[in-house]
């Protein structure tokens, strides 16, 4: 992502800094601002102590808003070689017990523009496909939408400006929702359409919103390399008003790139409901910033549906 300007963004910018208990790596700063949104919002000493003239706060909630890193990232894979493991879990609607499940090794071969994907082993349990080998289960079909490529698909890029707002508009229900994960995972923060009796709950950033958050970043090692921690937990009396239970995201100190990302969302209403926990870490493959570990463990119900309780990891080497 291209370094924004160093101006301030006044209707962002938390001062003043109140430094509290000395500058040891875990101590940490409470940001007082009364006329901004985000305050309180804890910063490690080390952070402010490090950047000398003070650390902008403003320009650093654009970054997160604005970032692109993390989508292009999962773009890349489009443009990239490599072998994947996959473990998909799907659990009886109550208990532990698991009622279907797939592992699989997949390999992505990539060449002159075009890829393809080799089914090197796989082996299912219970009723994950049906007799035409298609997916029962519509977890494991939106999982496959994602990760799976049927035949050879050339032309690709990893441009991301735009592809977010045209993927909304795509046909077809499957369509519509993989959009709105992407959203989700690409884009947390941002409105997300079509997703009824929700309105602008996912919308974190937006000032209605903010104020039911707390906000932290600390300076901290993240699979070794050094980043900020941003992480916003709601107040304890809006807990069960918003969509975002957790959301942390660390941030690669030298470039603001991403190279993990926590989400935990929950949200209930008579026509669905959902309780949903997601990791992701990335890592930088020669110039190439890609995807190399997810983790999704969901509760859902839809209306049109039914109940899924699914648990899937995958893991790329590329």
């Amino acid at each position: 992502m291209p370094l924004l300007p160093r101006t301030r963004i006044r209707s962002l910018i938390l001062l003043p800094l109140a430094l509290l208990w000395g500058a040891s790596r875990h101590a940490a700063a409470q940001v007082l601002d009364t006329s901004s949104y985000f305050a309180p919002l804890l910063i490690d000493t080390v952070i402010i102590k490090a950047s000398g003239k003070g650390f902008d706060i403003g320009e650093f909630i654009e970054r997160i808003k604005n970032d692109t890193t993390f989508y292009k990232a999962f773009r890349s894979m489009h443009l990239a070689t490599y072998n994947a493991e996959n473990d998909i879990r799907i659990f009886e609607k109550k208990g532990n017990k698991i009622k279907a499940s797939l592992k699989s090794e997949t390999k992505q071969v990539y060449r002159d523009g075009c890829r393809v994907m080799h089914v090197l082993e796989e082996k299912t349990t219970g009723d994950f496909y049906n007799r035409k080998k298609e997916y029962n289960y519509y977890t494991a079909e939106l999982y496959a939408s994602l990760f799976f490529t049927k035949g050879k698909v050339c032309g690709e890029d990893n441009i991301v400006k735009g592809h977010l707002e045209r993927s909304v508009n795509g046909k077809g229900s499957l369509e519509k929702n993989k959009a709105r994960l992407k959203q989700l995972m690409f884009n947390p923060g941002s409105r997300i359409q079509g997703i009824p009796f929700m309105g602008n709950k996912p919308a974190i950033f937006d000032p209605e919103i903010a104020r039911m958050y707390d906000f932290r970043l600390v300076a901290e090692d993240k699979n070794n390399v050094p980043c900020y921690l941003f992480e916003a937990t709601p107040k304890k009396e809006y807990h069960d008003d918003v969509v975002f239970k957790q959301f942390k995201t660390w941030f690669r100190q030298s470039d603001y790139s991403i190279v993990a990302r926590d989400y935990a969302l929950s949200y209930n209403t008579v026509a669905y409901d959902f309780d949903v926990s997601i990791h992701v870490d990335l890592q930088q493959i020669g110039n190439t910033l890609l995807p190399v570990y997810i983790s999704y463990r969901g509760n859902w119900y839809a209306f049109t549906k039914g109940r899924e309780r699914v648990q899937f990891t995958a893991r790329f080497d590329y």
